[in-house]
């Protein structure tokens, strides 16, 4: 057996065996939907005194991963850092939780900075020179009904230089800003974008917006995939709301802690079908038991729209879907699935390439669950297409894996930046750390395996990735490498 290299994903880790470790322990804990809760190891003294249960279950353990967060010290690590810091503990030290490297505290510090001062510079929307500018700036981000009163209580300002609505991030601990969320409009023949920013860098950017808000004695919550529905759905439904960072492409695990609360959670993240795909796929982390999810349609549409046209928000919220459901279903129950997929025909065939309008009539589009096997003799140009075809996905935010087995890491990145960037970068070196910020925000990850592998420790990996980064496309290159010759012989 082939092992990762040291980067690789931590050893993965049952229920069984955290909940054994932690009885052994003398660690009093309760199961919650995707976590465990304990006591915190980090806001106390070390000592022999066990853990208190009736102290606040401020840690909770993933239920998948075994990571945990501390949520009143915002201490994290990985199942391996929560036991050591359990040895230190009985040993009467005082728990430290595990040090990022010195270059990302820099660059946190240096976002947070660069936040504060574009934060200082926005202005909040009632506060422009005149109406015009505001009735102006409203209309351009379809936020005309939404209140003054609405805005003033999410925080949400204005950058006159950018043109950008500023959405703020507070820390849960004490309220300091810890970053922002820039959204600004472009808008290209007669279709609008909506183009976001965020400080510090997407990957570490964990806000969901609205979380000051919440009370304590919330029970029930609606989770949105943009900023602006969240407004929407306070101002017309009146509900505890949150928007996810990275809307429908990702529900990062570190944020489910602050989700354990609550009983149930309605899940809608958007109107089109892969915001429903995204929903679906959200529920099972979240526990499909407290899951409802808002179905898209034409009744049904985002919640800024259906505050916009006037719609019965609180009745669609009623209306919403349970996630579970029992093995056996009748026509009935799939009924208005079947409308939904012939009135979408369109979504239904998936996510198109943008750059091969000849595969978009062979293949209709990416969807998930779906195999796609490319094959043709050595250096026939499978790499170098595969990764300019998972690259036009990426840039649509499909969050897309690769395992390179035949080229490394290095050269295979370089391919896809050259790709990316449609220029010869080693002739104007200038330009390169421009095109790899940006192409560092993709939703793109490697797997660090090279060479012939044990598939299970592989398939492991990929389950890892699907978990803590939602992945929906995953690219093996290639298949004979994975494998290695003397296994082509059994049933492939």
């Amino acid at each position: 057996d082939v092992l990762p290299s040291p980067d690789g994903p931590a050893p993965s880790v049952s229920i069984t065996e955290i909940r054994q470790y932690l009885r052994a322990q003398d660690i009093p804990f309760h199961d919650g939907y995707s976590c465990l809760h304990t006591p915190s190891l980090f806001t106390g003294e070390g000592g022999d005194q066990p853990l208190s249960a009736s102290a606040p279950f401020t840690l909770f353990i993933d239920k998948t991963t075994g990571s945990f967060l501390c949520t009143a010290t915002l201490a994290e690590g990985t199942w391996q850092d929560f036991q050591a810091n359990v040895e230190m503990w009985h040993r009467g030290i005082t728990p430290m939780p595990p040090a990022s490297s010195e270059e990302m505290e820099e660059e946190m510090r240096q976002a947070r900075e660069d936040a504060r001062c574009i934060w200082e510079r926005a202005l909040p929307l009632w506060e422009l020179l005149d109406e015009n500018e505001t009735k102006e700036t409203k209309a351009l981000f379809g936020i005309s009904q939404v209140t003054d009163a609405t805005l003033k209580r999410f925080g949400v300002r204005y950058l006159r230089t950018a043109r950008s609505l500023v959405f703020p991030w507070f820390s849960p601990q004490d309220a300091t800003l810890k970053g922002l969320k820039l959204v600004r409009v472009e808008k290209k023949g007669g279709t609008i974008t909506y183009v976001e920013e965020t400080l510090p860098r997407f990957d570490s950017y964990r806000n969901l917006f609205g979380l000051p808000l919440i009370g304590r004695r919330d029970t029930e919550l609606v989770l949105t995939g943009w900023e602006l529905d969240t407004l929407a759905l306070h101002q017309a439904a009146g509900v505890a709301s949150l928007a996810l960072p990275r809307g429908a492409s990702c529900l990062p695990p570190t944020l489910l802690p602050y989700l354990e609360q609550f009983k149930r959670i309605t899940l809608w993240l958007g109107e089109d079908l892969r915001s429903w795909e995204a929903a679906k796929l959200f529920a099972r982390k979240l526990s499909l038991k407290r899951c409802s999810l808002v179905r898209p349609g034409n009744l049904q549409p985002r919640p800024l729209e259906a505050l916009n046209q006037g719609l019965n928000v609180t009745k669609i919220l009623r209306s919403a879907l349970l996630a579970s459901h029992k093995s056996i279903v009748s026509f009935r129950q799939l009924r208005e699935e079947v409308f939904g997929e012939l009135e979408n025909t369109e979504q239904v065939a998936g996510i198109k390439w943008a750059r091969f309008p000849m595969l978009n009539k062979l293949l209709k589009g990416h969807r998930r669950g779906e195999l796609t096997v490319f094959t043709g003799p050595t250096g026939s140009g499978k790499t170098t297409f595969i990764s300019e075809y998972a690259l036009d996905l990426c840039m649509q935010g499909v969050c897309t894996l690769w395992g390179s087995f035949e080229i490394n890491n290095v050269r295979l990145a370089k391919i896809m930046l050259t790709q990316f960037s449609g220029r010869r970068l080693e002739d104007q070196l200038e330009l390169y750390d421009e095109w790899a910020d940006r192409f560092e925000e993709l939703p793109l990850y490697f797997m660090t395996f090279h060479g012939q592998q044990n598939v299970k420790t592989v398939i492991d990996t990929m389950q890892h990735a699907v978990y803590m980064y939602d992945i929906t496309h995953v690219v093996i290159d290639n298949l004979q490498f994975m494998m290695g010759h003397e296994h082509l012989s059994v049933d492939r």
